[in-house]
């Protein structure tokens, strides 16, 4: 079953940007929805298999009809690793989303936290989407609720107190 869990900040949520943002999201949400897409994203949300798989399922949606760029480059050149890049970028009046797609490392290898702090230090971007595995499946003695976990991880930065400049997050669960 596709998830989704929106995050945003008090003062961004009735923003021009945040609404489109939103629609974005939505838009998304809906596609991957889909039994046929569902249904290939649950086939390939399986041991040995990598997100580039799971990203080559919706790489024509998110490109064509939502206007992002893959793997942009040049979004982090103020930093030490200029070869860094999202997923997918797309550009929002004067903001944007980075959508970054895990599978098999997102809670070992942290790489949650790394695409949350990737859109924290990108000039160019306020807002996250991030696809995890519902359930991650390493082999047949081994699963972890990703999702949640995610959630669960991320949530904090969304209390006031905590605020990043990552404005918003949506946790697409796949």
């Amino acid at each position: 079953m596709i998830k989704c869990t929106k995050f945003v900040q008090k003062e961004i949520k009735n923003t021009n940007i945040y609404i489109e943002v939103n629609k974005t999201a939505d838009l998304l949400f809906q596609y991957i929805k889909k039994p046929n897409i569902t249904k290939s994203i649950n086939k390939l949300n399986s041991p040995g298999n990598s997100s580039q798989k799971i990203q080559d399922i919706f790489i024509d949606f998110v490109e064509n009809k939502l206007k992002f760029t893959s793997e942009k480059k040049g979004l982090f050149n103020d930093y030490a690793n200029p070869g860094l890049r999202p997923d997918y970028y797309k550009c929002i009046q004067n903001d944007g989303i980075i959508i970054e797609v895990e599978r098999g490392k997102t809670l070992m290898n942290n790489m949650d936290l790394l695409d949350f702090w990737k859109c924290h230090i990108c000039r160019n971007s306020n807002h996250l989407f991030l696809m995890v595995p519902t359930t991650l499946v390493q082999n047949s003695n081994s699963s972890i609720k990703c999702y949640n976990k995610v959630i669960k991880r991320l949530s904090p930065f969304f209390e006031e107190d905590n605020y990043t400049n990552v404005h918003s997050l949506t946790i697409f669960g796949y």
